[in-house]
């Protein structure tokens, strides 16, 4: 079972470990059969990167900033507080240009920023440890911190929107293949101002769908037209960069297989079946 370790955050167990590994590994088989390299990128992500996608006039309450601690003030605040400190004040804190980062693919569409792809573009995978300060968490199945698996494809419109169908499908098939009962459902678009062009575009042709189980959206795909082709010029060809993503939360899956199969264990053989 789980051990709490503070709000939001959560330890796994061997037998939990084992299923997330097992169960990344066949999203990582999916993303090789689709010939897509893995990257592994850093932990942060620029504060002028995220304000480049318009994150914080979007969604200021999710974003947490990672900020150096400034000694001699630390030092002042210690000898006068009780201990241990329990709440870290922000006058103590220095100006950040770091932050913490809520989804993996940003990095991706920052890595390409200012080149030219092949004219059918490119897909690319990787697997980050991603950051959201809800408004409230739920052991696996909403965390403060928790690991991202995402499949990217950048490139021509026509090629990031077969990328999600093809997504869907294997996805489909994959939860059917583990006895999982999954809805597709229209989400709410992640990355558009709701009140803005982009957002009423989404009527036309959803950008965000989810995978439900039991309620808990345990992936989604995302297709977010030219826009982060566009604040990174990324060129496909003559044109902008289309881009779409498909996108696991690991620990989410735990909780879902766990629930299906009863255990850890039985849900790790049932997914070690599928290799």
């Amino acid at each position: 079972m789980t051990t709490t370790t503070d709000n939001g955050l959560k330890v796994l167990d061997g037998g939990q470990l084992r299923l997330l590994r097992a169960i990344d590994t066949a999203f990582l088989r999916l993303a090789r059969t689709w010939e897509a390299p893995e990257y592994r990128f850093p932990f942060l992500i620029g504060s002028r990167d995220l304000d480049t996608f318009d994150y914080f006039d979007n969604f200021p309450h999710l974003g947490l900033a990672a900020t150096r601690l400034d000694p001699k003030r630390l030092g002042a605040l210690l000898a006068e507080v009780p201990r241990p400190l329990d709440r870290i004040p922000a006058e103590v804190m220095e100006p950040t240009g770091f932050a913490l980062p809520s989804a993996a693919c940003y990095a991706i569409y920052l890595d390409l920023a200012g080149s030219e792809l092949p004219p059918d573009g490119t897909l690319r995978t990787t697997l980050g440890t991603c950051f959201r300060n809800e408004d409230h968490y739920d052991g696996l199945q909403r965390l403060l911190g928790f690991s991202m698996r995402e499949i990217v494809f950048i490139g021509p419109e026509d090629g990031a929107k077969q990328h999600l169908l093809r997504a869907k499908d294997a996805v489909t098939t994959l939860c059917a293949e583990l006895g999982l009962d999954v809805q597709l459902e229209v989400a709410t678009d992640p990355f558009f101002d709701k009140n803005g062009g982009k957002a009423k575009m989404q009527r036309l042709f959803p950008v965000k769908e989810e995978f439900v189980v039991d309620g808990l959206a345990i992936g989604s795909v995302n297709y977010h037209r030219n826009f982060f082709g566009e604040r990174c010029s990324i060129q496909a060809g003559d044109d902008l960069a289309h881009t779409s993503c498909l996108a696991f939360g690991l620990e989410r899956w735990v909780h879902a297989l766990t629930e299906r199969f009863g255990s850890a264990e039985a849900a790790v053989s049932a997914v070690e079946r599928l290799g």
